[in-house]
């Protein structure tokens, strides 16, 4: 009996022990985590610039050149010295769809360029993206990456990815997924 009992206490001891080392270590992981994340959420880092060529903040963002629907040649490098909204979408795409119509709106109200980047190698038909832009009255400016050179040179993993560029050509802003008119305008406004 007595040994029953010191097996359970060994035992007891043996599971706290365990429980401790794995499970608090994790719980205090995650409080300095959530710490950290919460001083960078009130007190964000400032991008730095960078006179490299790259995708990421800060970086001067890669030129291309592509046709557009109307068959004019386009190159982003045309837009220096404006801000520029760099989209990636295509038509069966339903968060890209969403945020057309605020993209329309955001090109009329503000001081701003925006490139809709059709990833066409990925649409059914290349018709479908006249009908699309049609049905929708868009008079965005909208370059056709038929190869996908421009969107695997961007790294587009997500349909619609955002690429907001200031003045200067470097870019500020990278976002996945659909944006709603108001919050394109909180981008814009942060960039020069």
């Amino acid at each position: 009996m007595k040994k029953a009992i010191l097996i359970i206490i060994v035992m007891g001891m043996l599971g706290w022990s365990v429980y401790e080392f794995l499970f608090a270590s994790n719980e205090k992981t995650t409080q300095e985590e959530n710490k950290l994340t919460n001083q960078q959420i009130n007190n964000p880092v400032e991008v730095e610039e960078s006179n490299e060529v790259g995708i990421r903040k800060g970086e001067i963002a890669p030129d291309f050149e592509l046709t557009t629907l109307d068959g004019e040649t386009v190159q982003l490098s045309d837009y220096k010295g404006k801000r520029v909204m760099l989209n990636f979408w295509a038509t069966w795409c339903p968060p890209c769809r969403a945020e057309m119509p605020d993209m329309e709106k955001f090109q009329k109200n503000k001081d701003v360029q925006v490139l809709a980047v059709n990833l066409t190698e990925t649409e059914s038909n290349q018709d479908n993206v006249q009908k699309f832009v049609d049905e929708l009255n868009l008079t965005l400016t909208t370059p056709l990456d038929d190869q996908s050179a421009v969107s695997n040179e961007y790294k587009v993993m997500a349909y619609p990815t955002t690429y907001m560029i200031d003045s200067n050509g470097r870019i500020q802003f990278i976002t996945m997924g659909a944006m709603n008119y108001d919050f394109m305008v909180q981008q814009f406004e942060m960039m020069q």
